[in-house]
């Protein structure tokens, strides 16, 4: 092929694509929002309508001539939740203890937890269960949750970096790129995960609320929700929904640096790692080397014995091996 004929294919090309606007609108777009498409209104005023897929992975239809102030506001802010979900809360590791013989399936941090994050009632972030060892040993009450877990197996495995472990020891999903692919659910061995199949049950009164990674609301349709440590309540130095809501002393929580967590009900901090030691602290199925961060408590000197009659809605029978 001739000198001439390259020079007038590449002039071709380069004609093509800026027709359809690749080139230049692409450079003034900034990488922050990507040309799907570009359609041309009337010729007479030559008013050309672009697409554009935003950082938030939002599609957008506007004036070519505006690319430069691809509406801010709303993404801004919500960049802003996004980054600040992911960095965390600075020098904490956030862990959980969880009293199994406190427990007495009171269930009032599972409902605190659905209220917060806008749960439907059959979804729990957190969900107590009837557990037996065996025929010969007395039945108990578990409350099982995410566990948070250092090598979390969840984020190893989605496609789309939409969950995460943030450097404060909390996994959390950003439901703003999550694809609804399952893979997580899949993944985890603690069954704590759950998958919006409906729309969310305030899908009407959220409508327009900018999206709060930490908190994990609105809901969205075709998205995963789990729990989240409270991370919104952490962030303004409080105590988990769950933690807060439990009226039996149940749940310890507090900071693995400073050695220290507080109990929900008493409000009686104590060392984290001597409450361990001095009670038998185990974790959940450790063979499988996720290292959680929620810890428990076995139920011995039970406070509450347990009753057939208390809960009928914990027959979930399972055992440590398969919780």
């Amino acid at each position: 092929m001739s000198d001439e004929n390259e020079k007038l294919k590449k002039n071709s090309r380069r004609k093509f694509l800026q027709d359809l606007g690749i080139i230049g609108v692409g450079s003034i777009l900034g990488g922050s929002a990507i040309l799907a498409g570009i359609n041309y209104d009337n010729k007479k005023t030559k008013s050309q309508r672009i697409r554009v897929l935003t950082a938030e992975n939002e599609l957008l239809e506007i004036e070519k001539s505006d690319t430069t102030k691809v509406v801010k506001t709303k993404y801004e802010n919500l960049t802003y939740l996004q980054k600040q979900g992911r960095e965390g809360i600075v020098g904490r590791r956030w862990v959980m203890v969880v009293d199994l013989s406190k427990c007495r399936n009171a269930r009032k941090c599972m409902a605190a937890c659905q209220h917060a994050h806008h749960l439907r009632p059959e979804q729990h972030h957190i969900n107590v269960l009837k557990m037996q060892e065996s025929k010969e040993t007395a039945p108990y009450y578990m409350a099982k949750t995410c566990q948070h877990c250092d090598n979390p197996p969840c984020v190893a495995v989605c496609p789309v970096d939409a969950t995460f472990k943030r450097g404060d020891g909390i996994v959390l999903i950003d439901n703003e790129r999550c694809i609804g692919c399952r893979f997580c659910i899949a993944a985890c061995p603690y069954s704590a995960r759950v998958f919006n199949w409906a729309e969310p049950l305030h899908a009407i009164e959220d409508e327009g609320l900018t999206y709060n990674v930490e908190l994990n609301v609105p809901q969205r349709k075709g998205t995963i929700s789990k729990c989240l440590f409270s991370a919104d309540q952490l962030r303004v130095g409080k105590m988990p929904y769950c933690v807060s809501a439990c009226p039996n002393g149940v749940y310890y929580f507090g900071d693995e640096n400073e050695d220290a967590v507080t109990n929900g009900t008493t409000k009686e901090t104590v060392r984290f790692k001597k409450l361990l030691e001095d009670n038998a602290g185990y974790v959940l199925m450790p063979e499988l080397g996720t290292q959680p961060r929620v810890y428990y408590l076995p139920p011995k000197n039970k406070e509450f014995p347990f009753q057939d009659k208390d809960r009928p809605e914990a027959e979930e029978h399972l055992s440590h091996g398969n919780a």
